[in-house]
């Protein structure tokens, strides 16, 4: 059974140019101890998605106008953004690395009671206790001289050290689920590989389940068991880390991979080759694949049918195309 459960989820936004379809009938899940990844571009609906589990969408202009959030047995979406049950449920069981430190910490509060005001809260713990947790956290994801940086404000610290205080506020109350929003966004190559590995430490300390959010392929090579590709509020390939990557069937699957240079591959070997075009306006969705114009695999059949919904090829493999596609070339 999976820990955490999506069906058909929509959330919309009211926008006085019209209704922008944001995520649009996304599921997938997620089983205990996992990690999975949660690729696309910019504008693909990735972070709504995981907002709205949460219900941290701002209302208006946005909304969650259907589908379930199915986790430990119980529909989230059933119960108001403030109330109780989903209080009790953000940051104690499913926590949000959101996708930028210098804005998602609060700049006139210490790190200190940034860090122990969900333990008092949802672990009721006393501020000595939570206090003597903090400083166990700050040293479990590697900043040094923990007891007195917990006095210390976050302009005092660099960006890789405020995610890293990111990381450790999510895993405070010990969750059954992390959600990695683009965590690696403002840092540089060496410091996303350190806080990667810090994650992927974190999860197993924790035997918590990690959803990672990202239009970063390489992320989700190394770490992902499974992934979930979106386009334009959609999920239009899903599988096992192995098969979208040796086997993608989708179009656009196959467009990111060869935007991505390969190890060992000469410019002679092999250009990248760019996804030509933009992605379509999400208020004027055409009535067939949103990827049509961008596709270089397109058939007859693609003008004339709606959007096909997923269907499954092989293993865990799953894919929104009506072409058999077998290789990447």
């Amino acid at each position: 059974m999976s820990l955490l459960s999506i069906e058909n989820l929509k959330t919309y936004f009211h926008t006085y140019r019209g209704l922008v379809k944001a995520v649009d009938g996304v599921s997938f899940n997620v089983d205990e101890k996992e990690i999975v990844g949660l690729v696309g571009e910019s504008g693909c609906g990735k972070s709504v998605s995981m907002l709205s589990v949460l219900q941290l969408i701002s209302s208006p202009p946005g909304e969650i106008v259907g589908g379930k959030v199915m986790f430990e047995g119980q529909d989230l979406l059933k119960y108001r953004s403030k109330s109780n049950m989903m209080n009790s449920i953000r940051g104690a069981k499913i926590a949000m690395i959101f996708q930028e430190p210098m804005t998602s910490l609060n700049p006139v509060l210490t790190i200190g009671r940034q860090l122990t005001e969900s333990m008092e809260v949802h672990l009721k713990m006393t501020p000595q206790m939570a206090r003597e947790r903090a400083v166990e956290l700050l040293r479990l994801v590697g900043i040094p001289d923990a007891k007195r940086r917990l006095d210390a404000y976050p302009h005092q610290f660099s960006g890789g050290m405020r995610q890293r205080m990111m990381i450790g506020i999510a895993l405070s109350c010990n969750p059954k689920i992390l959600i990695a929003d683009e965590p690696t966004t403002a840092v540089d190559v060496t410091t996303q590989a350190q806080l990667l590995e810090l994650m992927r430490d974190m999860v197993d300390r924790f035997n918590t389940a990690l959803i990672i959010v990202t239009h970063n392929l390489g992320v989700v090579a190394r770490y992902a068991e499974r992934i979930y590709v979106m386009y334009s509020g959609r999920i239009v390939e899903s599988g096992l880390a192995d098969e979208i990557f040796l086997e993608p069937r989708h179009p656009y699957t196959i467009g990111l991979l060869k935007c991505v240079p390969q190890l060992g591959e000469t410019r002679q070997e092999r250009r990248l080759e760019p996804i030509k075009g933009l992605p379509p306006n999400l208020i004027n969705m055409p009535p067939n694949c949103a990827f049509l114009p961008r596709c270089n695999y397109a058939i007859d059949r693609c003008n004339l049918e709606p959007w096909p919904s997923l269907k499954h090829v092989g293993g865990r493999h799953y894919v929104a195309c009506f072409r058999e596609i077998l290789e990447k070339s």
